[in-house]
């Protein structure tokens, strides 16, 4: 825990007696826990679920709450593997409570390759920290805080916080937080708005020697999409992305293929960006169509990921209590500005303040790769992953005890949703 003098000629800086005590709380309340935050972390990370389908780790999850007490679990949260859990200081009651504060808990692992993403470890992050907050405040006099947990399932694939956010599961929260791993401490990496696409192609089988003239070709027509949209990248802005591949592309050679289906992802660094990017690979799609004379079915994703929203605020406020805490946040300039991966937490970002930090877990090992699915359970990950979740309780906690700051933090989210709008 930080203690040194704050430094002078900022405001956000002086921290008053009671809060760094109150601090010290959150990490001594998260350093008891870690063997029962491992143990959650890891039963999640040896029993990898996909996307919508994380009914194990949704139950142990809702089971980590319900054993610790106090807390109201709510399983199957307007999702089926969605979870969430609320404690309020002073006890429950009717009337809303004055502030309350999220932590939001990811879990669906990679076909394939398991927890290649370290969810297992966003989940013990989400929990650490809200085990961390409640016993800060249980003793706090403040005006009923509330300390909310959703658990948000498919993120890498569907968009679960999309879905929850379509059912209302946001309404009442103020600020939300969450953490995800990588190979550095950043305030902010550049995630973009990206939506997936299936394209296919039906055209007419016939038999490729014998009259090849009665069939319509559905690959020549993938083979033209494929070659238009790398065409296309001419005249693409340098932060847009396309990419995709050829799924089903014939059955034999000698069949003219009848059905062929791509997959595609577009992204953009914004909504407003991904718009025209879409509109323009969707000529693409229809242009081989008409050029081979098949029909097109585009079917694009229910849910599009939005760009994530920034609050200055926010990451000021943690990155002085990561400080304190021992983290060196990366000014590597050239990955802060290229990295483009894409998260649901976007859409959040739209509709509520919040921030998404990413935190280095003892590995340079590649998200999405075996050696990140062995490092994310490892026992070396565990001292990063409670560090994140301290730093994250202590955030929440300066917003609770300075209500001037929360108050900055909503002015800067009224401000940047309509900077995005224009």
């Amino acid at each position: 825990m930080c203690r040194g003098r704050p430094e002078s000629g900022s405001r956000m800086s002086e921290r008053p007696e009671p809060l760094l005590e109150l601090k010290q709380q959150v990490s001594c309340s998260i350093d008891g826990a870690a063997d029962r935050l491992h143990r959650l972390s890891r039963d999640i990370w040896s029993r990898p679920e996909l996307a919508y389908r994380e009914t194990e780790a949704h139950e142990r999850l809702a089971a980590f709450f319900s054993e610790e007490g106090g807390w109201t679990v709510e399983r199957r949260f307007k999702l089926d593997t969605a979870f969430r859990a609320r404690w309020r200081s002073g006890g429950g009651g009717e009337r809303r409570a004055a502030v309350t504060v999220g932590f939001l808990c990811e879990y669906d692992a990679l076909p394939g390759i398991g927890h290649a993403c370290g969810h297992n470890l966003i989940a013990e992050v989400g929990a650490a920290a809200a085990v961390g907050l409640r016993a800060a405040l249980e003793d706090c006099v403040l005006s009923r805080p509330q300390v909310t947990v959703l658990g948000t399932p498919a993120e890498e694939e569907g968009g679960g916080k999309i879905d929850l956010l379509k059912e209302g599961a946001f309404e009442g929260l103020d600020v939300v937080f969450m953490a995800h791993p990588s190979q550095e401490d950043a305030l902010f990496l550049p995630c973009v708005a990206v939506h997936d696409v299936i394209i296919k192609y039906h055209g007419k089988a016939s038999h490729a020697s014998a009259y090849p003239w009665e069939g319509v070709n559905a690959l020549d027509a993938a083979v033209l999409c494929y070659s238009s949209l790398s065409a296309l990248r001419q005249q693409m802005k340098p932060d847009w992305r396309v990419h995709g591949i050829i799924k089903h592309g014939g059955e034999k050679p000698n069949i003219i293929p009848a059905f062929t289906q791509l997959e595609y992802y577009l992204r953009a660094p914004c909504r407003a960006e991904l718009s025209v990017l879409k509109e323009k690979a969707e000529g693409c799609f229809r242009a081989a169509a008409v050029a081979t004379g098949c029909t097109v079915e585009i079917e694009f994703a229910k849910n599009e990921y939005a760009n994530m929203l920034r609050f200055g605020t926010l990451e000021e406020l943690y990155r002085r209590n990561g400080e304190c805490l021992g983290m060196e946040f990366t000014t590597d300039e050239d990955l802060l500005k290229n990295q483009s991966g894409s998260t649901d937490f976007g859409n959040v970002t739209f509709e509520l303040p919040g921030i998404h930090p990413f935190f280095y877990i003892g590995s340079k090992a590649l998200n999405h790769t075996e050696e990140y699915t062995a490092a994310a359970g490892d026992d070396a990950a565990q001292f990063f992953t409670l560090r994140t979740a301290k730093a994250l309780a202590m955030t929440a906690l300066d917003l609770l005890l300075r209500p001037e700051l929360l108050q900055k933090v909503k002015q800067e989210f009224s401000q940047a949703k309509l900077a995005e709008e224009k």
